[in-house]
């Protein structure tokens, strides 16, 4: 278990959906911010953090970007984002297909029923994403370093499954 950094005790939490205060948005932030910084130091999967600059992203937006190695996948990056409501993630599998279109959605889209977590979909320029939310409530306090374990064990696990698979229907004449 990741320890817990030296912070303030950890503000009321709502008890609806409201957007959360900025006291428990940085709060948050920071034990998201310690969990990262100690997986990079202690794992071999970690390779590089990120996060923006400040002013490249509005305001209220708060991101990170973690590398890890892959076996299949030589690189799996994930952006986790913190909303007002949610900790958001996804990472970036693959471009459009170029051939087999069809067969390859249709494939992604069996897969989705086998994960839990996490889903395959269509981004920008038809790109292959797997992306994936969690409401607040299930990341705050004492859960937050297993599910972001929990996150990004299912997110690499999911790409690693998956992968050849889809560069092999998606891409098939590259192969002959």
């Amino acid at each position: 278990m990741t320890p817990e950094p030296n912070a303030a005790a950890a503000p009321s939490w709502p008890l609806c959906d409201l957007p959360m205060s900025a006291e428990t948005t940085s709060f948050i932030d920071t034990q998201i911010t310690h969990w990262i910084t100690s997986e990079l130091a202690m794992s071999a999967s970690f390779i590089a953090v990120d996060r923006p600059e400040p002013g490249e992203l509005p305001d209220a937006m708060r991101r990170w970007y973690i590398r890890m190695r892959g076996d299949t996948k030589s690189f799996i990056t994930v952006w986790l984002t913190l909303n007002q409501r949610t900790l958001a993630y996804e990472t970036y599998v693959l471009p459009a297909p170029e051939e087999n279109v069809e067969a390859t959605f249709a494939y992604l889209l069996r897969r989705n029923i086998e994960f839990t977590g996490a889903q395959f979909g269509i981004g920008d320029e038809d790109g292959l994403y797997l992306t994936g939310s969690l409401p607040l409530q299930a990341v705050w306090a004492d859960h937050l370093p297993e599910e972001l374990d929990r996150i990004m064990g299912t997110l690499w696990a999911c790409v690693e499954r998956v992968f050849t698979d889809i560069l092999h229907l998606g891409w098939a004449s590259r192969f002959l």
